[in-house]
């Protein structure tokens, strides 16, 4: 009996000392129940107050302050079903389960609309922004290459700081864009690209193919959250006009509830030129070539002009926040130096973003502002000849000039002076000075460019939650871009590009985008329905204006003095102009769903822009509907239990693409002097944009718990109202004029299969595998065009980018050996191959036959690793570079043929190897014999990364987490038939496609990456 007393009055006191000691603190962890994994971020109120905690890395939370006669608590997570569990004394243990419902995951589709994943009628790929910050790249564009299926992503052979070219699913535009439109939390993004490249030759005005970077690589990585990729235009159809090429939807990250937290990230990566660097013969020489005389070997002139650059990005930032607001801030720095001398890049991110929650969390307002500062230096062009130093440094002749000096001496005698005009003057070989090849460190030190870039984004948004069915939301931004750039050619540059004081050409620009919209939503669930409805308007504006001067064809007035005073403005080039284009829309997007078993998914956008004044569609617009549906077998039938998802899809939908300023009523404009400048190209009243009509069907499905994925898209679009300008009958009051007219169809099929073989407790083994092949044709092209329309670039090289009926973007045309009926080549009197330089045939086409990436992410504990393999397979491409060296006899090529005594083509030996290669060589030689089969498999990227174990850090008091990784990017070829990277590109245009003209090698980078979380 005293027992059982005593054993009563120990459980009264103990129950007395907790109820009375509520002020003591409230310890627990929490885990999940599929691992047994501490569970980072989870909410822990005390049920009926405000008082709670956030777990930390190791599942942890400590309640310091909790009411008095609290009893119980309330554990919710993201994806997991919420807990309420009793307070008791000790550490309370809860292990929360995945929520059944986590299929009903949502994603950020257009307009911002945020709609469950398995109920989408199309294809899209969301990438977490780790995928962008792993290995970095100073446009983070690059950084998704192989990642996504059907997303096409390539590289401006510029260099450090260049543009991409992010094709979707296909080129469908003849003359206008190809790029999709960028979102940025629900505003269009403006990225166009800087580029001045024109031809193989060199670029405007004969100043060079400069390419000054495009506008998605002025953000900040670290900054984005997720992206989501909308890859057909029945995805998109709710951009209207801005459709056609797919969209980019950046999320960006945002302040979070609990406790303050900060982030800071460095990379450091080692760039070396790897790829693309001609192989050279070292055993013969000349005078103004490599046709000459027996040497014992030549230095690599390459070695010492190629530099070790280095690519730094550093960046910081803060999160905080409440129930009620959440601040984030950053600030990021990178800082490059290219492999070329003199190349530099040097940019600063700023971005600070508010949110807050008002009225019960009715209200929701949300700003934002970022801000941009780059810099850069003496950018290396993108390929051609003028302006390339790369041309005299693979010209010169091996081992020095014959009975003349050395390449070293050159290099540090660039410049001399000249008697005459008692000044530095360019020194360069007899014979390899001209406007297409000049000494290369004249180029480097003696003309140099400088671009800077100002740029200031504003966003805002406001909603109003009415209640459970209704909602208000309006978004409002601007966008303003302050462009500089200049460059500087000293006395002694080539005459044909410069005057003989030199040249100063200089422009500024500056262009603001504003953009607002306003959107009312209706959404409820009924016993067996769903319906989701939103209903809105948008005004988009955009305003150009620029002014710049240039010196040529006249010259400076007084040498070598870079200034608009010493610049004879009336014998020069002047530039002054401002454009002005808006456009206003209207849309509608419903969704009804049944049971959670069908979706069905209807857009309606009407837009109407200025560039449709003085034409017939003026008031109407332009009117882009589309239609989806989804069946969701796994709800409709009951499917064995590994089966989480199986989904069937498709959609059809009409979308446009933009047209340029002032084509229905084009003007005549002011030049120097006052002078007039009378427009060539008639009006075109009936002027429409693109349109693109698209079909989509494709299949989801998932398989034990989501550890096996397999997602199949086929899609079809005919992108028609091509817009040509075609020359004007004879005696015409104008040259020109246009026409809508053609159909380029895109079919092809995207399959992406994701697996986890392995998941223990230690052990992870995720890998992924995206396939994508697209077939892009011209059904028809317009009346009175001729045979062909031809993308400009060629000029007076042997090569042309044409697209024929039947033919395909990307087709190279060129010069061809004359065959018989049997195929063979033909040979004339000389035992020379004949050559047909009069009619360009096709030799190829550059886009690849199907498109593979392999990535894979193993993790051990605290150590994991990720590594990406991808390829193109098939296809074409043409190197200019190897047949000009095989011309002027520096290849490797020539070196074997001449030790061999003759040339093998096609079984046949040709003794005259000099004459060969002159003959097929060169600019205008043979581009047939140059055609390569694109095919190349690379080890894209790589990273090792090693977390310090979470109780080491718990130490410090104030280090929540370290990661430290080493990196690499472009580390090496399995495989690659073509003489350079045929993923450079000459040019992010339409034109030039598959070629290399004295293109900058790509790099291969490595470094080291850390990342630390305070």
């Amino acid at each position: 009996m005293k027992k059982k007393i005593m054993l009563t009055m120990v459980c009264l006191l103990a129950a007395i000392g907790w109820v009375t000691a509520q002020n003591s603190p409230i310890k627990g962890i929490v885990i999940s129940a599929e691992d047994n994994e501490p569970i980072i971020g989870a909410s822990v109120l005390v049920k009926g107050s405000s008082t709670g905690a956030v777990t930390d890395l190791d599942g942890n939370f400590t309640i310091t302050d909790a009411p008095a006669g609290s009893t119980t608590l309330v554990v919710s997570f993201v994806g997991m079903v919420t807990q309420e569990v009793p307070i008791a004394p000790g550490t309370i243990k809860v292990t929360l389960k995945n929520d059944a419902k986590v299929l009903d995951e949502v994603v950020v589709t257009a307009l911002g609309i945020a709609k469950k994943e398995k109920s989408l009628t199309y294809s899209t790929q969301v990438v977490n922004g780790d995928e962008l910050t792993r290995a970095k790249d100073p446009n983070m564009m690059n950084a998704l290459a192989g990642k996504t299926a059907g997303v096409q992503i390539s590289k401006s052979s510029s260099g450090l700081g260049g543009s991409s070219k992010v094709i979707i699913r296909g080129n469908r535009s003849v003359s206008g864009s190809n790029q999709p439109l960028y979102v940025i939390d629900g505003v269009p993004f403006g990225s166009s690209t800087s580029e001045t490249t024109a031809t193989t030759i060199g670029g405007n005005n004969d100043a060079g193919n400069l390419d000054k970077g495009d506008g998605i690589s002025n953000l900040n990585p670290d900054d984005i959250e997720s992206m989501n990729i909308l890859k057909g235009p029945a995805a998109a159809a709710l951009y209207g006009s801005s459709a056609a090429n797919g969209v980019v939807i950046i999320t960006t990250k945002k302040g979070k509830v609990g406790r303050a937290s900060i982030t800071f990230n460095s990379s450091t990566t080692i760039d070396q030129a790897a790829y693309g660097i001609p192989d050279f013969q070292n055993s013969y020489t000349g005078k103004t070539s490599s046709w000459g005389g027996d040497i014992n070997g030549s230095p690599d002139y390459t070695d010492d002009f190629f530099q070790t650059g280095v690519t730094t990005i550093n960046s910081l930032s803060l999160s905080a926040g409440s129930e009620m607001m959440q601040t984030y801030f950053s600030y990021a720095n990178t800082y490059g130096k290219g492999v070329v001398e003199g190349n530099s890049l040097v940019k600063h991110n700023f971005n600070f973003r508010e949110s807050a929650n008002f009225f019960n969390k009715k209200l929701t307002v949300d700003a934002n502002i970022n801000a941009v500062y780059q810099k850069a230096n003496n950018r290396t062009v993108s390929g051609g000849y003028y302006m390339n130093p790369l041309v005299g440094l693979y010209h010169f002749p091996r081992g020095g000039v014959e009975g003349g000096n050395s390449f070293d001496y050159y290099k540090n005698n660039y410049s001399v002076k000249d008697p005459v005009r008692n000044m530095m003057m360019q020194n360069w070989y007899e014979g390899g000075m001209n406007d297409m090849e000049q000494n290369p460190y004249w180029l480097l030190r003696r003309t140099p460019n400088q671009d800077e870039r100002y740029r200031t984004i504003v966003n805002m948004s406001v909603k109003y939650q009415f209640n459970d069915l209704f909602s208000l939301a309006a978004r409002g931004s601007a966008d303003f871009v302050a462009d500089r750039s200049s460059q500087k050619m000293y006395a002694g540059t080539s005459s044909v590009l410069a005057g003989a004081n030199g040249r100063y050409m200089a422009d500024e620009s500056t262009t603001l985008t504003t953009y607002g919209d306003i959107l009312f939503t209706y959404q409820q669930q009924f016993k067996n329905f769903s319906v989701n409805a939103s209903v809105g308007g948008s005004v988009n504006d955009y305003n150009i204006k620029s002014t710049g001067f240039d010196s040529f064809p006249s010259t400076l007035s007084i040498p070598n003095i870079f200034s608009m005073k010493n610049v004879p403005l009336n014998s020069g080039s002047l530039t002054d102009l401002a454009k002005h284009r808006q456009s206003q829309s209207v849309f509608f997007t419903g969704q009804v769903g049944f049971r959670d078993m069908i979706y069905l998914d209807v857009t309606a956008r009407n837009d109407w822009t200025s560039s449709l004044a003085f034409t017939k569609y003026k008031n109407k617009g332009f009117f882009y509907p589309s239609i989806g549906l989804t069946w969701l077998l796994n709800e409709t039938f009951k499917l064995p239990e590994w089966i989480d998802l199986g989904k069937i899809r498709g959609a059809w939908s009409q979308v446009g693409n933009g047209l340029d300023f002032y084509i229905s009523n084009p003007l005549n404009t002011v030049t120097k002097s006052g002078s007039i400048s009378f427009n060539s190209a008639a009006p075109f009243s009936d002027l429409k944009p693109e349109k693109t009509t698209s079909i989509e069907v494709g299949t989801e499905w998932r398989f034990f718990n989501s550890r096996l994925e397999f997602d199949f898209t086929y899609y079809k679009t005919n992108t028609k109202n091509q817009l040509f300008e075609l020359e004007a009958p004879s005696g015409s009051e104008f040259t020109t004029y246009y026409v809508n007219a053609g159909n380029i169809q895109n079919t092809g099929v995207e399959v992406v299969l994701g697996a986890t073989p392995v998941l223990t407790n230690d052990f992870r083994w995720k890998t992924s595998v995206n396939f994508a092949r697209n077939k892009n044709k011209a059904i028809e092209l317009a009346e009175g065009l001729g045979k062909y329309f031809e993308f400009n670039g060629g000029e007076s090289n042997n090569i042309a980018s044409r697209l024929e009926v039947g033919g395909s973007f990307g087709d190279i045309y060129g010069a061809s050996f004359v065959r018989d009926d049997n195929g063979k080549i033909k040979y004339d009197e000389n035992d020379m191959p004949v050559i047909d330089k009069s009619d360009f045939i096709k030799l190829g086409n550059s886009t690849p036959d199907f498109n593979l990436g392999w990535s894979n992410t193993i993790s051990y504990k605290d150590f994991s690793l990720y590594f990406l393999i991808d390829g193109r397979f098939g296809g074409e491409v043409v190197s200019l570079t190897e047949a000009d060296l095989d011309n002027y006899g520096v290849s490797a090529a020539t070196g074997a043929a001449r030790k061999a005594g003759f040339v093998s083509l096609e079984g046949k030996q040709i003794k005259d190897v000099e004459n060969f290669y002159k003959n097929v060589g060169g600019r205008s030689g043979c581009t047939e014999y140059y055609v390569y089969n694109a095919t190349n498999i690379r080890l894209r990227e790589v990273s090792l990364s090693y977390s310090l174990p979470r109780n080491l850090l718990a130490k410090t008091g104030f280090i929540n987490g370290l990661q430290i990784s080493l990196i690499g990017r472009n580390l090496f070829f399995f495989k690659n038939n073509a003489p350079y990277d045929p993923d450079g590109m000459m040019s992010t245009s339409n034109r030039l496609q598959g070629v290399d003209v004295f293109g900058m090698p790509t790099n291969r980078s490595f470094g080291v990456n850390l990342k630390v979380n305070f």
